[in-house]
This record gives structure tokens, C-alpha cells and sequence, in this order.
């Protein structure tokens, strides 16, 4: 190999790094899998399912343990985080967040598995995001591809949800919902946690991973405050959960305080955990903060 493709031309630690002849090698491989099925231990079940064919984007669905027919369930769109270059639905350490979820509030979670970038530049997470909301919209009328949302998704109940670059996805999920309203669907709540946004400075990774954007909170994708359709969104209320010690917190506060600004105080609740970084609860999910915010999640689901 000629040792000229070896030279490394845009790097990107902890994420990834692109070499001259192409070629993308990620820091952090894979994390591990979990097979779809029930769980022995809460009761939770999982599938795994192909939401568009002609892209191959898949999601991944969790439900409680129901008994008897008829009962309907709040339903959480989730996307998972990861620098948009990171992670998937079925990865466990997303997975057992969500199924944490499932089991305390009740729930149903359709977690999606969008394509990742660079080999998928920005914005086709986006895209595959939203697309997969108005896959869910298409069964309202109770006659959808899959059986589990047909016979137990609330759709007049919908959250969508994320963490970092998740609930980046997340938010403009949600103003996509406003500005061309999925038939059957009702947007109640958002939930953001640690949400990546931009700042004044370019953000060279994200400009990298789209060509269209440059990389600064000029671009609404990144600053909620620049775009014109945040007035749209059509959630009730927006949970902004924070971390004290994340490089994202003031971005994250900042968000809160534009919804607050636009839409009046109340619509949105900062949550802040004091002492952590971004993200820990998926990482050390087992202390006591983590659990905080969990409840403070599950909390939510009852507006």
C-alpha cells in the first residue's frame, strides 16, 4: 500500500478519522449488540424492524408487558446519540436506557436506526428521522406495516426524544412535524438530553459531515434561535435536561431559554444534574443520577 494513503487528512478524536486514500476508521468500534426479543428480567419486549426498504433504515420498537387487549400506550420516538458517526438503535447501551423507560413509565419506544455519517453525509440522518416519524404516522388508522403499534400505540400521545446529537435530531424532527403535520399523529412532548448545538465558533466536524452547512449557529439545525419555523413546533412542552460539568450545558440552557422566550415560561423545564458529565447516566446508568433523571424522564410522560 502506498504509504501516502496512510496520511491521515481530517481527523476527529474520539470519533473518527479520514485517510487520503478514503478511507474512515472510527476511534470506538461497535459496543455490542442486543438480539430483539423478551427480556427474562422486566418483561419488555423488543423488535427489530425495517421502517424503509428502499434505504434499509431500521427500528428498533420496545413494549411493557401488556395484559388483556385494548389498552393503548404513550409512544416515545428516541434517537440515539453519537456525533451522528456513532452508535445504533440496537446497541445496549442505548437499549437499556430505553428498556429502563419502558418498564417505569409505561410506554412504547420506537427507537430509529438512522444511517450514519460521513459514508451518509448530513443532512440524511435527518432526512431518515423524519421519514421514519411519517412511517409511524401511517398507522393511525390502526392498518400499518407493524402489528405492535397498530394494536397498542397511542398516536394522539407522542413524544419524541434523544440525547446529544439525538436530541439534535430530535428537535428538528419536531419543528419538520409543525411545518408539514404527519396525518394522525399528535406531538405532545419533547424530550432533550444534552442536546448538541452550535456555537459562534465553527464546529469543523459537523461542517465536515455536511457540506451544506457552516458549522455555526447561523445554520437552524444547530441554533434553534435562527430558524424561522421554531414558531411550528407543536409539543405542549419541552423537558431540557443538562449536566453540570458537560461542555454542552450552556448550549443546552440557551435552548431552553429560546423556547422559553418564544413560546412563554413554562413551555419548557430545565432539569440540571449537578457534578456529571455529558451523558453518564448511559454510561454508569446504575448511580443514583442517573436514576434522578430517569424519573425525571418518566415524570414527563404524565402531561
Amino acid at each position: 500500500m502506498d504509504s501516502n494513503n496512510n496520511e491521515i487528512i481530517h481527523d476527529f478524536p474520539p470519533f473518527f478519522k479520514v485517510f487520503k486514500d478514503g478511507r474512515i476508521e472510527r476511534y470506538m468500534g461497535p459496543r455490542g449488540d442486543v438480539p430483539a426479543g423478551p427480556d427474562p428480567t422486566t418483561g419488555v419486549q423488543s423488535k427489530d424492524v425495517v421502517v424503509s426498504p428502499e434505504t434499509g433504515v431500521k427500528a428498533c420498537i420496545l413494549i411493557p408487558k401488556i395484559n388483556g387487549g385494548g389498552q393503548k400506550l404513550p409512544l416515545l420516538v428516541n434517537y440515539h446519540g453519537g456525533g451522528f458517526c456513532l452508535g445504533s438503535a440496537f446497541e445496549e447501551i442505548f437499549k437499556k436506557f430505553l428498556s429502563s423507560l419502558v418498564l417505569k413509565a409505561n410506554v412504547i419506544v420506537v427507537s430509529v436506526d438512522y444511517r450514519l455519517a460521513p459514508e451518509h453525509p448530513l443532512p440524511i440522518a435527518y432526512d431518515d428521522s423524519l421519514a421514519a416519524l411519517h412511517w409511524i404516522a401511517s398507522h393511525s388508522n390502526g392498518e400499518g406495516p407493524e402489528a405492535w403499534l397498530n394494536e397498542y400505540a397511542d398516536l394522539d400521545r407522542v413524544f419524541l426524544g434523544g440525547e446529544s446529537a439525538g436530541a439534535n435530531i430530535a428537535h428538528y424532527v419536531a419543528v419538520q412535524a409543525g411545518v408539514n403535520v404527519p396525518v394522525g399523529l399528535n406531538i405532545v412532548g419533547l424530550v432533550m438530553v444534552h442536546p448538541f448545538f452550535g456555537g459562534k465558533e465553527c464546529d469543523k466536524m459537523y461542517k465536515f459531515l455536511s457540506s451544506t452547512s457552516s458549522g455555526c449557529d447561523d445554520d437552524p439545525k444547530l441554533n434553534a434561535a435562527a430558524d424561522p419555523d421554531l414558531v411550528k413546533m407543536p409539543c405542549r412542552k419541552v423537558l431540557v435536561c443538562v449536566a453540570e460539568k458537560d461542555w454542552l450545558r450552556d448550549r443546552g440552557v440557551s435552548y431552553h431559554e429560546t423556547l422559553e422566550k418564544l413560546k412563554g415560561e413554562g413551555f419548557a423545564e430545565l432539569f440540571e444534574t449537578k457534578g456529571e458529565d455529558h451523558c453518564f447516566h448511559l454510561f454508569n446508568p446504575n448511580a443514583d443520577k442517573a436514576g434522578h433523571l430517569l424519573q425525571k424522564v418518566v415524570d414527563f410522560f404524565n402531561i
